[in-house]
C-alpha cells in the first residue's frame, strides 16, 4: 500500500505533466521529456535504464496496444519518480510486486491512464465493465479505483 502523501505527490505529478504537455499520451511526454524508448525484441515486456544521464526505455514489440501504453507509462512512472534505478516489468508480476517502486510506478501508470474524468464519466459501470471498456486488466483498474477513492 502506498501512503498517502506518496499518493498525493503522485496525482501532482501527473496532473503537473498532463498540463505541462496537454496530454496524457506517455510517448508524447517522454518524447518531450528527453526520455529515449525503443520498441522491440526485449527480454522482459518493459525495462527502464538510467545510463550516462540519460534515461531510457525498452518495450517488448509482442504487447498489444493497451499493454504496450501501460507498459510505456509504467516505465515512464520510473523515468519521473525513480529516476536512476533500473528497473523491468513483467507481465503479471509487476501489478502483484510488493517493492516500492513497482508500486509507485503502478500507480503513476494507473493516475496518467485513467483520469479522474473516466471515472466519474463510467461511475455507474462495475469494475469488470470498467476493464472491458478500457482494455486493461482488471487489477489494474482496481488500483486506479482505490487511489480514487482513498483521497
Amino acid at each position: 500500500m502506498i501512503v498517502t502523501g506518496e499518493l498525493e505527490k503522485i496525482k501532482r505529478l501527473v496532473l503537473y505533466y498532463t498540463r505541462k504537455y496537454g496530454t496524457n499520451n506517455p510517448f508524447e511526454i517522454a518524447d518531450r521529456m528527453g526520455v529515449l524508448y525503443q520498441i522491440g525484441n526485449c527480454k522482459h515486456e518493459g525495462c527502464y535504464m538510467f545510463l550516462k544521464k540519460h534515461c531510457y526505455i525498452f518495450i517488448s514489440n509482442e504487447l498489444d496496444e493497451n499493454e504496450l501504453r501501460l507498459v510505456m507509462t509504467h516505465e515512464l512512472g520510473h523515468a519521473i519518480l525513480d529516476r536512476k534505478e533500473n528497473c523491468y516489468f513483467i507481465r503479471n508480476k509487476t501489478l502483484l510486486l510488493n517493492s516500492r517502486i513497482e508500486r509507485r510506478a503502478n500507480r503513476f501508470a494507473a493516475e496518467l491512464l485513467i483520469p479522474d474524468e473516466v471515472i466519474l464519466k463510467n461511475i455507474h459501470l462495475t469494475k469488470e465493465q470498467l476493464s472491458r471498456l478500457l482494455g486493461y486488466e482488471q487489477a489494474f483498474i482496481e488500483l486506479r479505483l482505490e487511489s480514487y477513492y482513498e483521497l
